[in-house]
């Protein structure tokens, strides 16, 4: 990885960011960023005829994600960030401060850049995946994020709690491998994660 001369897997989209059209006048451009959730992610399915963009990275963790905030989000110039990332640092053994130290970065470039930021729990796992991903390292990042929404006047949203069954895991209806959400999962998160967007585009600009 250290002689990877891309590290961060900016080839991943460098031609559509190369190409990819401003914003029109009135366009409300949201940017989804994450890893395999995201990038599994049929957006233009589950919100038909919405301007999103899809920017997710299979494997990715956190940091590897705020190496791409310039040429993946904020060279895009969207009205908002949608960030769910987090897993894969946890199954990397990537220590959680390093992970909320990564995540608050991601949202201060966003903010200093004038993009809304929403900032989504991590989801919860089940079966092989608990080991590599505490459920309880998990929570401590979900409530690192929902007070640092909180205190920067980001939105949160809340995938766990609507994921989980009364074991605080994942069912098998929802992802039968334990980590990636299905159809069903992703039924359940879209309109969660539409509430937030819409919640932010509404809310008047804030300082930079």
């Amino acid at each position: 990885r250290i002689r990877n001369p891309d590290r961060d897997n900016l080839a991943r989209y460098a031609d559509q960011d190369r190409v990819i059209a401003p914003p029109v006048q009135g366009e409300q451009r949201v940017l989804f960023m994450g890893d395999s959730i995201t990038d599994g992610w049929r957006i233009q399915e589950f919100f038909v005829g919405k301007p999103y963009v899809n920017r997710g990275i299979s494997g990715q963790i956190t940091g590897e994600m705020l190496g791409r905030m310039k040429a993946d989000v904020l060279d895009l110039k969207p009205l908002a960030m949608v960030v769910l990332a987090g897993t894969n640092d946890l199954a990397r053994g990537v220590q959680v401060p390093v992970i909320e130290n990564n995540l608050y970065m991601m949202g201060l470039l966003a903010k200093a850049s004038g993009i809304k930021v929403i900032f989504t729990s991590v989801t919860p796992v089940n079966g092989a995946n608990i080991q590599a991903r505490p459920p309880d390292k998990i929570l401590e990042i979900n409530k690192y994020l929902e007070e640092l929404c909180a205190k920067e006047g980001y939105f949160y949203v809340d995938y766990h709690s609507a994921l989980k069954n009364s074991e605080g895991l994942i069912p098998k209806e929802l992802a039968a491998d334990g980590l990636h959400p299905n159809a069903d999962g992703y039924k359940i998160m879209a309109p969660l994660v539409q509430a937030a967007i819409d919640k932010a585009l509404a809310a008047p600009a804030r300082k930079k």
